[in-house]
């Protein structure tokens, strides 16, 4: 009998010592809720190489999170973490490379680099009285400027020797999640055993008391915003190990992910809360997340509609769990026990409902797969631009036509989230993967993984650097750069002065069409270019750098923009001015760069056919999936449509 009730006495310990863990960390709670219904709904979810690869996912954002947790515990706020993980990143790969330093004196640059962007940052609050929000927006347009002004926008290999950090140990740890791990604990140390840690919740939780109790205030807040950058320079030279290339445009929204996974952890924006484990599990959310919707083939816009609601559920379960901790004990044990009873209840049903809402969400926005064996995965740059998204049009109709299952994921012109979106496809067994590369070099390591692992590649429109491609579908940019010179040229008469809106910094296609535009321009020795200014691929961008250029350049008669959505833009602020006294050339033959052609604002558009490009891609992809031997380059003709052929192209 005494037995019996130390068995079940053990047994009720155990499970209430379990339930007590996940109802005191709503993060916690939140990360085990989708771990188990990703697993749900995933069988490749719970594999050995996809929880890896969400270990690897999720190291640069903890690594960011690790310091920036340090600035929110002591009430402040770091925005400028992305820039500043960039800027360390060139700054390693410009010394190392471009001007021959020793790479262990490169590496410690790149470490001052970061931490001298965070004593900025904590001088311009301490002493300069900046709030936190607005030095260090500052200092990620500084960060970001200078990261740009050092590569002349374009990627840097990175050595070879510091390369390794975005390998693995033994064939099979990542080295990125080990790194993830120091750092975490550093974390725990500082926070939990060290004078400065101790400071950073006084100054959190009343800095004025902080200050009268004897605190040096100012001194601390340059310590703290120091760590931050200087875990910043860290994820920097992870993320550009990983990548094996400097990127000028690398990190850019990490901050956000950051801050998010701070305060998913449980840290406070108002100061004095936060630890090292809880930024943990909020980075873990987010790389499961991703990882997971991935893995269901969940359109890359629901995407963002879901993480953005898993991220409030979890963040309110934690709130709703501090709002039941904050009342005042019950005064009897009875009474203390009945109204844990009730506030676990409370919670169990929360988290419930978490669990209902995942599922349902993902399941609903999962159902109508294809269930065919053939499954192919494709990675889009972006599909914040008209040009892929008809890519992506042609490839879903052709997937159609042909029965297979098609995944398309969206990149948001981040290479590092489109290697994630790679090593998961990969990780999944899709038959074959088309990647439309964010950048050439960038792309190189995760392809040589699918390579590894047999499963054959197709680049679509960019080519992919140092790694192997069954088939290379694209345009001649090269080409079209040229046949653009030629248009805007003989109809300016062979003189006048131009500008050129140049695309995102750092991409092949902004780099190729600007190439052969200038190499086509020679011919034409009238022709002046007389101001270059990037409006990066976009309709709003190219509207403002076209207004700003026409002020200091008025004579200006013909304008050259590397997409149709800048020569729009552009077309935009010239107003009356287009297709009468200024003439435009565009790139990509959109649906509205067609019309703004039909109707004599834009002059000519260097049409590519995207949705032929897609169709293309997905034929030579399954023909690569079945073994068929397919061309290595197949090209997609580029035409020059003018007002006199519009209609034929239409």
């Amino acid at each position: 009998m005494a037995t019996d009730t130390l068995k079940s006495t053990t047994g009720a310990s155990a499970a209430s010592t379990v339930r007590r863990i996940l109802l005191d960390n709503g993060a916690l709670s939140a990360l085990v809720v989708l771990v188990v219904a990703m697993s749900l709904l995933s069988g490749d979810f719970l594999t050995t190489q996809n929880l890896l690869n969400v270990g690897v996912q999720a190291a640069v954002t903890a690594i960011l999170a690790f310091g920036v947790t340090f600035v929110i515990v002591s009430a402040g706020i770091d925005l400028s973490v992305g820039s500043v993980a960039a800027l360390s990143a060139t700054v390693l790969a410009w010394t190392a490379t471009s001007e021959g330093v020793p790479v262990w004196i490169a590496v410690i640059l790149a470490v001052a680099t970061g931490i001298a962007c965070g004593l900025v940052n904590g001088a311009l609050v301490s002493y300069g009285k900046l709030p936190p929000f607005i030095a260090t927006l500052a200092m990620l347009s500084i960060g970001r400027g200078l990261s740009l002004v050092i590569s002349q926008g374009s990627p840097i290999p990175f050595p070879e020797s510091v390369s390794v950090l975005g390998d693995t140990l033994g064939g099979w740890l990542p080295v990125p999640v080990v790194v993830m791990v120091v750092m975490g604990l550093l974390t725990a140390l500082v926070l939990g055993r060290t004078y400065i840690g101790r400071s950073m919740y006084a100054i959190g939780g009343n800095e004025e008391a902080a200050r009268l109790s004897g605190l040096r205030v100012k001194r601390q807040k340059l310590v703290i915003y120091a760590l931050s950058g200087l875990f910043a320079a860290v994820a920097g030279i992870v993320l550009a190990s990983r990548l094996v290339s400097a990127q000028p445009q690398a990190a850019q929204g990490y901050e956000l992910d950051a801050i998010a996974a701070v305060v998913i952890g449980g840290a406070s924006l108002a100061g004095g809360v936060g630890k090292a484990s809880g930024t943990l599990i909020g980075a873990l959310i987010l790389a499961v997340l991703r990882n997971g919707l991935n893995l269901l083939s969940v359109s890359a816009f629901w995407q963002q509609v879901v993480i953005g609601v898993v991220i409030a559920l979890a963040v309110l379960l934690d709130t709703l769990r501090r709002r039941a901790g904050g009342g005042a004990a019950a005064p009897a044990a009875a009474s203390g026990a009945s109204g844990n009873g009730r506030k676990g209840a409370a919670k169990l049903g929360i988290a419930a409902v978490c669990v209902a809402l995942v599922v349902g969400g993902v399941s609903y926005f999962n159902f109508g797969s294809s269930g065919t064996t053939t499954k192919i995965g494709m990675s889009l740059s972006t599909l914040n631009n008209p040009f892929f998204v008809q890519m992506k049009a042609g490839a879903q109709a052709q997937a159609k036509d042909a029965g297979i299952d098609l995944t398309v994921t969206d990149a948001q012109n981040d290479a590092s989230q489109q290697a994630n979106q790679l090593q998961n496809f990969t990780g999944e067994g899709v038959k074959s993967i088309i990647v439309n590369p964010v950048d050439s070099d960038a792309a190189g390591p995760a392809v040589r993984a699918a390579n590894k692992a047999g499963v054959p590649v197709v680049a679509a429109d960019r080519g992919v650097n140092k790694a192997d491609t069954a088939a290379l579908v694209a345009s001649d940019n090269v080409a079209g750069g040229k046949l653009a010179a030629k248009a805007l040229a003989e109809k300016l008469g062979g003189k006048g002065e131009i500008a050129v809106l140049q695309g995102t910094a750092g991409t092949s296609a902004s780099r190729e069409r600007g190439s052969g535009f200038a190499e086509g321009l020679r011919a034409y020795p009238g022709v002046k270019v007389v101001a270059r200014q990037p409006a990066d691929f976009d309709r709003t961008k190219g509207l403002d750098v076209m207004t700003n250029l026409l002020q200091s350049n008025p004579r200006i008669t013909g304008v050259f923009a590397e997409n149709d959505e800048m020569a729009l833009g552009a077309v935009k602020a010239l107003g009356s001015k287009a297709g009468k006294s200024v003439h435009v050339v565009g790139f990509d033959g959109t649906p509205d760069g067609l019309k703004a052609v039909g109707a004599g604002t834009l002059y000519a558009s260097v049409a590519q056919q995207p949705r032929e490009l897609g169709k293309i891609a997905v034929r030579n992809a399954v023909e690569a999936a079945q073994g068929k031997k397919v061309d290595s380059v197949v090209k997609v003709p580029v035409k020059v449509v003018t007002k006199k052929n519009v209609a034929d192209f239409s």
